[in-house]
């Protein structure tokens, strides 16, 4: 595989030192298995520091960007660019998915395509960057593809929940209240779907990769249909 990575190199804009990193990045936790080698042989403990390297280096942007603006703002503006959906979107950039490993099942399936995968190789990608590079190679990689994104972000600098209970709060109603009503998939990749009731209201379920996550999407699926945010940007009115 490794004589097939020097275009990818190129996008990447690194060449790596130690190959073995990147092969790991790109490789699924199906084509371990069907290989029958090592948990450790999949991106998954690339992707863990991937996501804080990600982190660390748009943390720093942001405070070089927007010296003025407060902790909240920085961190909504952090959360929404390091989210899942963000790395998968920067992968479909630079065609990530031409390379990664599957196993039959995940490429019959089309796991080449799917956003949860995609992101999780983009950070774990990031990740072999750093370790291969040194922060300075990853930061690039990140700069690269994400300071355009950090510019022109125009969503609600309030997270969704906040916003919910302030709105229900300015009705006169008791807080929202958020349950668990199903939890599925694998320990290191779960997936989560909550239910939100507000009194008077119809009970609302988002989902997502963690329970927060899975609370922010319904909360702003509440937003959406009540018109306080727009289905669009999630700009407030």
């Amino acid at each position: 595989m490794s004589s097939g990575l020097a275009p990818l190199e190129l996008r990447l804009g690194h060449r790596f030192a130690v190959i073995d990193l990147l092969e790991r990045a790109l490789t699924h936790a199906s084509a371990v298995a069907e290989a029958h080698l090592g948990h450790a042989a999949s991106y998954q403990r690339l992707e863990f520091l991937g996501d804080r390297v990600l982190a660390l280096v748009i943390a720093d942007m942001l405070i070089a960007a927007f010296p003025d603006a407060e902790e909240g703002e920085l961190a909504r503006r952090l959360t929404a660019l390091v989210r899942n959906e963000s790395c998968a979107e920067v992968a479909l950039e630079i065609g990530l998915g031409n390379w990664i490993r599957l196993g039959g099942g995940e490429i019959q399936s089309g796991g080449r395509k799917k956003a949860a995968i995609l992101g999780d190789v983009c950070e774990a990608v990031i990740g072999a960057l750093y370790l291969d590079g040194g922060l300075s190679a990853a930061r690039d990689f990140i700069a690269a593809h994400w300071q355009a994104r950090m510019l022109n972000w125009s969503g609600p600098l309030r997270d969704a929940k906040t916003t919910l209970q302030e709105w229900v709060q300015g009705r006169g109603l008791a807080a929202p209240t958020y349950e668990i009503v199903e939890r599925s998939g694998p320990d290191h990749a779960p997936s989560f779907r909550v239910a939100v009731t507000i009194d008077g209201m119809p009970t609302v379920v988002g989902a997502g990769r963690s329970k927060r996550e899975a609370e922010q999407k319904a909360a702003t699926a509440v937003l959406v249909a009540q018109g306080v945010w727009r289905p669009e940007t999630h700009d407030t009115h």
